[in-house]
């Protein structure tokens, strides 16, 4: 039987507790962005959050950015999730259950019971408090999808430390240009990662990589290749190493520290197109907000009232992983997947995951669009590799999903009740942690588009801005996403951001109020439908989106750019509805060398070793010059917009060019691709 919707649960509580009743979504969503207070007060109602101290208001103050939220209030996310331990054991069900490719292989699945999850993050959390660390204080992270991982995180932010992960599949270029920014005091960190039937090891990376942080003062070693894998080749003079065993062996745990609601929880990377990632800071109440939220629109409750169990697959180093172990914090049995989901290198199988999701019971399934669409065209028929009956929704970000993917998702999916399975489409960000348009389970679904805008978020449609920096909601034309009032789990502020110049210039920089109030855009090109959808047509700024993870531009740029024979680059990302991701790659070479496999080969591979093989270009081609402004900015997004079917004189102006003649090459490629 099928459980009763969160969000009916939730309108009940509006009834019951504040007397509000709504005719539809609509007005629902409507006091959710105009009464802010009131709305963002009920969520903590209704999902009992406890604070150790009396607070205000639910919002204290609104400015975007800055606003003040349940000032007064003290909690902590690892208390939030742990509430849920004996509730839930008792009831016999596991907070974690996971696999890795060998484990699949054999049909085998392992499990993290309630009360081991406390007991390891307790024992780590008093581990960490020997070794020094003390609120405030960076614990970063190297570590695989894991049930380690979840533990680490949540004993790293019992302690008010700041929490960061990278995943093991990212290169060491990546991971110092994120890491060496927040000087962090212990690095966790795995031997080695097992993807797509290859053993890689980590050991000697990791030795290069503390060479360049030279404020860690302890390492964790986690034996994931070997268990008795040895830590002592990672310390040096000023480093100790030990063994994640033995720390999380400690035999008095340590309980969570209440926090303020605004204390940093954990910094995440979101790349813009020059200089370094930005560091992203958000807090512990924000983020426990913005999750415990995302459970009425996942329709995701806790495991002991609805048997719940949730699966979304992403690596470490996508923010959709935070979003899955914030699953934990309404007390959801998570289930971790560690691996490809393509299958072994020399024999891809697109069924991995479906088989996954079968062993593990997951009743919500999530994971990139591109997932769906590789499914599609290698013909997996996911019923037949195991049972599906308990799965009753798929979930699907990171680009828009291809209406031939929800035909195919339909055909090939269970149909829970005989009704066709639901399929919750949600867009949002690293940015804030969460979702700017989203699903319901109770909305009609319309192909193509994603049914809701989130509850809280005040989300829109603008025309280009005037002079004033002033924009026009539309309905039913594309303009920019912005959300004009504040959400709690939107950035404290950008670590090391002297003055916010960093963080004022990434989302405030084009719209501004009628009273001059800051109005974040978020960079996406939106079409509000006239019933309250949404329609994503791709970024509007030329930051990388490769299947849900984001790179900046900039990154690329300097694996690309140690080349000798390359004297400049641009890379563009094509990702627009309807079409799949295309990433080109455009170099100017020194004179009188020429484009040739071999060299196609050394930046792809210098790509794949600094970055990931995910931002790997779809071509490569040889140009007579980089488009450049006066300021000798590369012209990423003109030439994006060009090659989308934009006219030269309608996204670039030659005046503001220092090489307006490199601007024909470009026209004809454009033309040439039609």
């Amino acid at each position: 039987m099928t459980p009763t919707p969160q969000i009916d649960h939730y309108l009940r509580f509006l009834r019951d507790e504040r007397g509000l009743t709504f005719e539809d979504f609509p007005s629902l969503w409507s006091w959710s962005v105009t009464e802010l207070d009131a709305f963002w007060r009920s969520i903590w109602d209704h999902f009992d959050v406890r604070s150790e101290t009396p607070f205000d208001a639910a919002l204290c103050e609104e400015r975007m950015p800055g606003a003040v939220w349940f000032r007064g209030a003290t909690l902590n996310v690892a208390s939030q999730a742990l509430r849920h331990v004996d509730a839930a054991h008792a009831a016999g069900h596991p907070a974690i259950v996971h696999a890795d490719e060998t484990m699949l292989a054999r049909g085998s699945l392992g499990e993290m019971s309630w009360p081991e999850l406390r007991r390891q993050v307790g024992a780590l959390a008093a581990s960490l408090h020997d070794l020094g660390v003390r609120r405030g204080d960076r614990v970063v992270a190297y570590l695989p999808n894991v049930p380690a991982t979840a533990v680490a995180f949540l004993a790293v932010a019992s302690l008010g430390a700041v929490w960061s992960v990278c995943s093991p599949d990212m290169g060491p270029v990546a991971v110092l240009d994120r890491f060496r920014q927040i000087e962090p005091k212990v690095l966790i960190a795995a031997d080695g990662v097992r993807y797509a039937g290859q053993t890689i090891d980590r050991m000697g990376l990791l030795t290069q990589m503390l060479d360049e942080l030279p404020t860690v003062h302890d390492v964790v070693l986690l034996g994931n290749l070997d268990p008795s894998a040895d830590p002592a080749p990672l310390s040096s003079t000023s480093r100790r190493a030990h063994r994640w065993s033995d720390l999380i062996a400690h035999p008095t745990p340590r309980a969570p520290e209440a926090v303020p609601f605004d204390h940093p929880l954990w910094i995440v990377y979101s790349s813009g197109t020059t200089g370094l990632p930005k560091p992203i800071v958000h807090g512990h109440g924000g983020v426990m907000m913005e999750m415990l939220k995302g459970g009425i629109h996942n329709n995701v409750g806790a495991t002991v009232d609805t048997g719940d169990r949730f699966h979304w697959y992403s690596s470490t180093g996508w923010i959709m992983w935070n979003c899955q172990v914030g699953a934990l914090m309404g007390g959801t049995t998570i289930c971790l997947f560690d691996g490809s989901p393509a299958g072994p290198k020399d024999a891809p199988d697109w069924s991995t995951l479906w088989r996954f999701v079968a062993l593990s019971g997951a009743t919500f399934f999530g994971a990139g669009a591109a997932f769906y669409a590789s499914c599609l065209k290698a013909g997996v028929e996911p019923l037949k590799h195991g049972d599906l009956s308990r799965l009753r929704a798929i979930g699907s970000t990171g680009s828009p999903l291809a209406d031939e993917s929800y035909d195919w998702i339909w055909a090939n999916c269970p149909r829970p009740d005989g009704n066709p399975i639901w399929i919750c489409i949600i867009s949002g960000g690293t940015d804030f942690a969460g979702a700017f348009l989203t699903g319901l389970i109770t909305e009609p679904l319309v192909r193509g588009q994603m049914q809701v805008r989130s509850l809280g978020a005040a989300v829109h449609a603008f025309s280009e801005a005037d002079e004033h920096g002033h924009g026009r909601p539309l309905v039913d034309e594309v303009g920019e996403l912005v959300c004009t009032r504040p959400m709690p789990s939107m950035p404290l502020y950008f670590w090391g951001d002297k003055d916010n110049e960093r963080y004022l210039s990434s989302y405030f920089d084009m719209y501004r109020g009628p009273h001059g109030e800051g109005i974040w855009r978020h960079g996406d090109w939106l079409r509000i439908t006239p019933t309250g959808g949404g329609i994503i047509y791709g970024r509007s700024d030329a930051t990388i989106n490769r299947h849900g993870i984001r790179m900046g531009t900039a990154e690329l740029y300097r694996a690309v750019e140690t080349h000798p024979e390359v004297l400049d680059s641009l890379v563009v990302d094509l990702e627009y509805l309807g079409r799949p991701s295309c990433l080109l790659l455009f170099v100017h070479l020194r004179e009188g060398v020429a484009m040739d496999d071999a060299l196609q080969r050394r930046l792809r591979e210098s790509i794949k070793k600094a970055l990931s093989a995910r931002h790997v270009p779809d071509e490569i081609h040889q140009v007579e010059a980089i488009p450049r402004t006066l300021s000798g900015k590369k012209m990423e997004l003109p030439i994006k917009k060009l090659l989308l079917g934009a006219a030269a004189e309608q996204v670039m102006k030659r005046d503001a060019m220092a090489n307006a003649d490199a601007v024909a090459w470009y026209q004809r490629f454009a033309e040439g691709r039609g």
